[in-house]
């Protein structure tokens, strides 16, 4: 499936009620609470910081912490559903029905004490977002949504920008670990939508630029190289927010592709088009730089 999102209708596909909704939130909610209060028992005092192979994609003692915490909510309250953790991968059981799990969304802004950082917890059915809860610990802010309900920000509703102009619009992105590697990097369309919008930020957090763009602080974001992790409950928290979710290179969404743009539904077609214009800029422009982490 590569239209775009529709999380009500992907949970009416999965055979999922209003009450089972309506559970599987809670347990969102519960397990990415837990996530962000064992993040913040961490933040600042880390012991153990290393990387996980690639460079600047980094792991630490908080990341296994949240994880171990989550982990045992969802094995408790939903022993049938799989699960694809970043930190441990994925259980044993497979089924429709999994449970994406990033513990610690932002290790590198969390690892410099930078408070952008999250744990988010995303319910899919054959890859497609259902629902989902985001913490952002250090905001004291939980997001999570749930079809037929909507998107929410610590119990109040909460809605995408209704911005249609590019010139009048705040973005957001992100840069891959293989941006060094790779000439589709984001570099370019990060220069072209800089002198075409009011700015495009870097957050550093999937799950957090989602969440803004989710509440209306951005306008939208556009990004690729992530994982399902990543993704899973942010974009649900758009799309039921009333934003549109899709890919920016014009295939609909996919969850396993990586990549995706969502916005406000009145900024879509219009940043999609802009964001097609670009050519990416080549390699050599790069080498010879210094090789840092993220």
């Amino acid at each position: 499936m590569t239209d775009q999102l529709d999380c009500s209708a992907v949970a009416t596909l999965a055979g999922l009620n209003s009450e089972q909704l309506k559970a599987l939130s809670g347990v969102a909610i519960e397990a990415a609470q837990k996530g962000g209060n064992s993040l913040m028992e961490h933040f600042g005092t880390l012991t153990s910081i290393r990387e996980k192979g690639r460079s600047g994609d980094l792991v630490t003692t908080a990341d296994h912490a949240a994880e171990a915490e989550v982990l045992n909510i969802l094995s408790r309250s939903t022993p049938d559903i799989a699960v694809l953790a970043e930190e441990s991968g994925a259980s044993e059981h497979q089924a429709d029905l999994c449970w994406c799990v990033d513990p610690l969304d932002g290790t590198t802004n969390f690892a410099h004490s930078f408070p952008l950082f999250a744990t988010s917890i995303g319910l899919v059915w054959r890859d497609r977002p259902v629902l989902g809860a985001i913490s952002v610990p250090f905001l004291k802010e939980l997001y999570w949504c749930c079809p037929g309900k909507g998107s929410f920000l610590n119990n109040k509703a909460i809605h995408v920008s209704d911005c249609s102009s590019l010139a009048d619009s705040l973005l957001v992105t992100g840069f891959a670990y293989d941006r060094r590697e790779v000439v589709d990097n984001n570099y370019a369309e990060f220069a072209w939508m800089t002198h075409r919008t009011r700015g495009v930020r870097r957050g550093g957090a999937a799950a957090v630029d989602l969440a803004f763009v989710a509440s209306g602080r951005l306008d939208g974001y556009w990004e690729r190289g992530l994982a399902p992790w990543d993704l899973a409950a942010g974009a649900a928290l758009v799309q039921l927010a009333g934003g549109t979710v899709g890919d920016y290179r014009d295939n609909g969404f996919n969850l396993g592709s990586g990549r995706i743009l969502a916005t406000g539904p009145a900024l879509h077609t219009t940043l999609k088009q802009e964001l097609g214009k670009v050519t990416p800029l080549p390699p050599r422009l790069y080498e010879g730089t210094q090789d840092v982490g993220s």
